[in-house]
């Protein structure tokens, strides 16, 4: 049963909006994604009936209460955490991890090494380079290929050692789309004792996710990159986190994957028999979303390498469009970057240009100093029509 994308469409308002009747393109979603009519309903219900704050002993604040230990098991349930007290919530990703990087800082020792990565957001390099400097640790580097866009896995068991302490790692890039093993490298830092840190930001939206088969230590995300509020989720161990309460609506979010898995994605529940109805739903319709997904990223692979001077930095190859989510970056010979975002701009098609934090990954490249790249962002809620009226839009750039 395919995704029934106008009524999913339908679930945004913000799909519906046009500019002197040009309809809105978003495929600025690595960036942030529109909200669904849920989320709406959600965070108005909460500051009309339940605008408190924590442990009062009064009709509000326990409502309030109610709706942040459901929004718990809701996050819990996507992640497949084995307990909603491993749910952190907090003003977005980078204070969080800024703030677990403080509180990990006084477990490491001079000489302790910790591994970043070339191709990671800098919210998850910065944070470490700080406590390395302040601790004098050592930090090492898990490069890519830039050919395969895939890291390199054969130099990971030289970068790791008995010192390692801490490897941070993306699950998708947000700047080229590859997904990472990173259960593979979970299991090859656990075995030399260090704990592992995944940003999975950017791969929430496209994917099922499930912290206990990767097995990792912490876990990052960001409703607002998957349809909710500005905010950011941290999912740890019960033994290594301590819990931090808040609440604004990411519930309503959690709440849009179950309706397409129960709704559009009956063929995928068997896969989650295991869990509960809820939780079978999430993960239904976000498996439901992966396979739409690839479609949109193939045909939006193979539209632009049709353009003349267009080159894709990212995995390309048509048995690997399930390496990838469909963030798609690129540059075309002749063009800046920014002139091209522009263009598309005026044609009411957003899309984003330079290196969006994925700072180390651009520099990687080679193309920090000519702009960066153009990024196109795809979610389960656009169209192969809207993609046909970027891919045109690119054509024609000289119209």
């Amino acid at each position: 049963m395919p995704l029934d994308l106008d009524k999913i469409r339908a679930q945004f308002p913000s799909l519906a909006v046009s500019d002197s009747d040009r309809p809105r393109i978003y495929l600025d979603n690595p960036g942030g994604t529109q909200v669904s009519q849920r989320v709406i309903d959600r965070m108005t219900q909460y500051m009309v009936y339940a605008n408190a704050n924590h442990g009062g002993q009064f009709r509000t604040s326990q409502e309030s209460d109610a709706l942040l230990d459901e929004a718990h098991q809701a996050i819990a349930e996507l992640l497949n955490a084995p307990s909603p007290r491993e749910i952190v919530f907090g003003a977005n990703m980078t204070t969080l991890t800024f703030h677990i990087s403080r509180s990990l800082a006084h477990w490491f020792k001079p000489g302790d090494e910790i591994l970043l990565t070339r191709m990671d957001h800098d919210a998850n390099i910065s944070p470490w380079l700080h406590i390395a400097s302040e601790r004098e640790l050592t930090v090492k580097w898990l490069d890519f290929n830039p050919e395969t866009y895939c890291y390199d896995m054969q130099s990971l068991p030289d970068l790791l050692s008995d010192r390692t302490r801490l490897v941070a790692v993306n699950y998708a890039s947000n700047a080229i789309g590859t997904i990472n093993d990173v259960k593979t490298i979970t299991e090859k830092a656990h075995a030399v004792g260090a704990l592992v840190y995944v940003d999975a930001v950017h791969y929430v939206p496209h994917a099922p996710i499930d912290v206990q088969s990767i097995g990792c230590d912490f876990l990052v995300c960001s409703p607002y990159k998957f349809f909710g509020p500005h905010q950011g989720v941290l999912w740890g161990k019960a033994e290594l986190l301590e819990k931090l309460p808040a609440y604004k609506g990411t519930l309503g979010a959690v709440e849009h994957f179950a309706w397409i898995g129960e709704t559009q994605a009956l063929e995928y529940h068997a896969q989650y028999a295991h869990f509960s109805d809820r939780q079978r739903y999430i993960h239904a319709g976000l498996a439901a979303i992966k396979d739409y997904e690839q479609k949109l990223s193939r045909h939006l692979v193979t539209g632009l390498q049709a353009i003349e001077g267009v080159t894709i930095h990212g995995i390309t190859e048509e048995a690997r469009m399930a390496d990838r989510v469909p963030t798609v970056t690129f540059t075309r010979l002749g063009y800046h970057p920014t002139e091209i975002a522009q263009a598309l701009g005026r044609e009411n098609i957003f899309v984003w240009d330079g290196h969006y934090y994925a700072i180390e990954l651009v520099k990687r490249l080679g193309l920090d100093e000519s702009g960066g790249m153009v990024r196109v962002g795809a979610v389960h809620y656009n169209t192969i029509e809207e993609i046909d009226r970027l891919l045109e839009a690119i054509a024609n750039l000289d119209a």
